[in-house]
């Protein structure tokens, strides 16, 4: 992973992308939870459609005309060429607005941005997807990568904890992964009378993944963390103390992404930007960044 830039300047092939804005539409709308939908997007023109293309933990601008425009990360395929899918949660006023939008709604896309999960270093390792909450929404791109190039990754865990079992997101995708010889483990906070889970914290669902690996193990395993900063640091840390680098854990601070491009300053920690330097950082760059987490 690249040293975070440090400074408020785009670079030229994303200040390039931003003055270009694709015109789409809503293909479908899914309801997921009672909070988050899943909104498949389409870019109209079929030239443009086939050049697009993004890297696992990317993010694009979505605009709803005459409304505004906001950064979302994609969830879906790299691999897909025919649309981009973003799993939105309703939480301000555009995202209200797209909760009424139906099918054949024009948006515009400009993208995709910032920075990366570093897939193809993984390849021949290990790899944990660990996600709480919303998390799995930008997890769930590195996700299908893995279930593309299953030959190339070793054991593969997928831990996924939220408050309760009515914000499970993608239930419908859960058997697919463990078809592919991906193990999946999901805990909740607050259980209801028909849940059979397990219960409590996700680092509950990590330590016997972990725990009494030798060190052959532990050192050929990378993770890519999603969700609440809170969790992600303490599984960061639990993963660091059985041994694995800083440097081969992955972390998304997609929550604090605004306009995108770096001007409106909200985004920044300390004098980084994670519209610009962002939103994947490795989590030895994410403890020396001041109040990241």
């Amino acid at each position: 992973m690249t040293a975070p830039h440090h400074g408020r300047q785009l670079r030229k092939n994303d200040l390039a992308k931003f003055e270009h804005t694709y015109k789409a539409e809503i293909a479908s709308v899914s309801q997921l939870t009672a909070m988050e939908r899943l909104y498949r997007i389409q870019i109209i023109d079929p030239e443009e459609r086939r050049l697009f293309s993004f890297k696992p933990g990317q993010f694009v601008m979505l605009e709803l005309p005459g409304i505004g425009e906001a950064p979302f990360g994609i969830s879906s395929s790299p691999s897909s060429r025919d649309d981009i899918e973003l799993c939105i949660r309703t939480a301000g006023n555009l995202t209200a607005w797209l909760a009424r939008a139906t099918r054949g709604m024009r948006v515009g896309i400009r993208g995709p941005f910032g920075t990366s999960f570093p897939m193809e270093t993984m390849h021949g390792q290990n790899i944990l997807l660990i996600a709480g909450g919303l998390g799995l929404a930008p997890l769930r791109s590195p996700i299908a990568y893995v279930q593309e190039h299953r030959n190339r990754f070793h054991q593969v865990e997928i831990l996924y904890g939220t408050r309760d079992p009515s914000q499970l997101l993608f239930t419908f995708q859960y058997d697919l992964w463990r078809r592919d010889e991906i193990g999946l483990g999901i805990i909740v906070d607050k259980p209801d009378p028909a849940w059979k889970g397990p219960v409590g914290l996700i680092t509950r669902l990590l330590e016997p993944i972990i725990a009494g690996k030798d060190e052959a193990f532990i050192q050929n395993t990378s993770a890519i963390v999603c969700g609440p900063p809170i969790m992600f640091k303490s599984v960061c840390a639990m993963l660091n103390e059985a041994g694995i680098p800083m440097q081969k854990m992955f972390v998304s601070l997609e929550r604090r992404m605004h306009c995108g491009m770096g001007k409106c300053c909200r985004c920044n920690v300390g004098s980084t930007y994670t519209c610009l330097s962002g939103p994947v950082f490795d989590f030895w760059s994410v403890m020396n960044l001041k109040e990241a987490i």
